[in-house]
């Protein structure tokens, strides 16, 4: 699997699953932009030092200025886009709430950058991907198909993920742009590490989910991004893949 030549753009880039993304499609040879709202720099000078070509951004995938800057950056380093992968999302943050106690600004701040963010980058990307035949892929979540309580907002977000892919696949292919998602079980990042309140409400629940009973860690979602960014997978579209040690069936 060689991505040598090829450019891709990954969102929330800078730490956990989307850094452990970045850094494989890196070493298939990919010049990469770390897109993030912090650390991008941190995260693009170490892939610099292992002899990737990398650029930082700091991006809110929530606005319009910003995604279309992401772009326009990307191309001045690299001259092409190629692969997009709309991996940034809020989760770490969150905390167990029943529905009615939501508020409608919790659902707004999580559906602008879960949903409409991805719906953002991909427009701002479509030229380039449309000129290169790109592949999309979007991250989801394997919560989608469990419904658990007490998170509805993002639940429904990651469902709405899931109904992106399908759509645009359906629209993109003329194009031959494959659109696909990834969909992670309950994932032990950094930042998941960093609240105490999921790793206590989801971590052990998982692990005895799984018939590979272990943590998921973000180098787990490596092999499946690398397969999706690749002309392996170009007859490959609006599928959704599971990668959480068989806990759903799909």
């Amino acid at each position: 699997m060689n991505l040598k030549g090829k450019v891709a753009i990954v969102t929330g880039a800078a730490q956990g699953i989307g850094r452990a993304m970045v850094e494989g499609l890196a070493s298939e040879g990919a010049s990469v932009a770390v897109a993030d709202m912090k650390g991008a720099d941190v995260a693009t000078e170490e892939l610099r030092k292992k002899g990737s070509k990398a650029i930082g951004l700091k991006v809110d995938v929530s606005s319009e200025e910003d995604t279309a800057r992401m772009v326009s950056e990307t191309t001045k380093a690299f001259g092409r886009i190629d692969i997009l992968v709309n991996n940034a999302g809020i989760f770490t943050t969150l905390v167990p709430t029943p529905f009615e106690k939501l508020t409608a600004a919790e659902w707004h701040k999580v559906l602008d950058v879960n949903v409409i963010g991805i719906f953002l980058c991909c427009r701002a990307c479509f030229d380039e991907l449309k000129k290169n035949q790109g592949h999309i892929i979007n991250i989801a979540s394997g919560v989608h198909f469990l419904g658990i309580p007490e998170f509805l907002h993002y639940v429904a977000s990651k469902g709405a993920v899931v109904a992106m892919t399908r759509a645009l696949a359906a629209e993109l292919g003329k194009y031959k742009i494959p659109v696909n998602a990834i969909a992670p079980g309950f994932c032990m990042s950094a930042g998941v590490k960093d609240s105490p309140i999921l790793v206590e409400h989801f971590q052990q629940v998982s692990i005895e989910s799984r018939p590979m009973a272990r943590d998921l860690l973000p180098e787990d979602m490596v092999g499946a991004v690398k397969f999706f960014a690749g002309p392996e997978s170009s007859f490959i579209t609006g599928q959704t893949l599971l990668v959480d040690g068989g806990a759903f069936k799909h």
